[in-house]
């Protein structure tokens, strides 16, 4: 099945409430291009330098999500473009990602990344720390970056029920964060090969690369 044929399935399948953001890391731009021309308008990237020059000569009407750890020395090189930033886990890298974004006149939206999984790979604060910064004075003094919401990666492992029950974690972590900062609204969590059981536990957002584009090469 060609890559325009996945994404339409795919965007039937979904429902109406859940947004589909394409991740095309380590992927060419012919690929990204033919899931753009069946209609795909979202895509995740987890290396910035690489999603700068993809952006540079993809079309203009992008919405480009940083799906992977972020370095603060590297936020600059996305602040021009970048819609939204996923994998916020403290509260440095928020000051930057607000700087770089005053230098373009622009306001960032960000999710708080929290750490669900138990594997210590994972990055992510905890809600404990998700709901101090927010609650922070410091926090309110940014002006060009936006909460909208929380992101969070379940273990890598066939137990479903731990799955679960991590997804689980990260809708209740979100209703408690809305309490205090009520514009949140995205639950990025899923992935392809658990995004259908992430949907069920309140997902808004799914990450998908490998339904979409076939396994990684990540030699090329």
């Amino acid at each position: 099945m060609s890559i325009g044929s996945k994404i339409q399935e795919l965007q039937n399948d979904l429902p109406k409430s859940v947004t589909l953001v394409a991740v095309s890391k380590t992927k060419p731009v012919s690929d990204i291009q033919e899931a753009y021309d069946a209609g795909q308008r979202i895509f995740g990237e987890n290396k910035i330098q690489e999603m700068a020059s993809k952006w540079e000569v993809l079309p203009k009407d992008i919405s480009w999500h940083m799906i992977g750890h972020v370095q603060r020395n590297k936020v600059k090189y996305m602040a021009e473009f970048v819609d939204l930033i996923h994998g916020v886990d403290n509260f440095k890298l928020l000051k930057e990602i607000n700087k770089q974004a005053k230098k373009h006149d622009r306001v960032i939206n960000c999710l708080l990344q929290i750490k669900i999984a138990e594997e210590d790979s994972k990055f992510g604060m905890s809600a404990e720390e998700a709901t101090t910064l927010l609650a922070s004075e410091a926090f309110q003094e940014l002006e060009n970056i936006t909460i909208v919401g929380v992101m969070g990666m379940a273990t890598f492992t066939d137990n479903l029920t731990q799955v679960q029950q991590e997804f689980r974690k990260l809708k209740d972590t979100f209703d408690s964060l809305q309490i205090i900062h009520e514009c949140l609204e995205v639950i990025s969590m899923g992935m392809s090969g658990d995004y259908q059981l992430a949907i069920e536990e309140g997902s808004t957002m799914v990450r998908i690369g490998n339904s979409i584009f076939g396994a990684r090469n990540y030699h090329s």
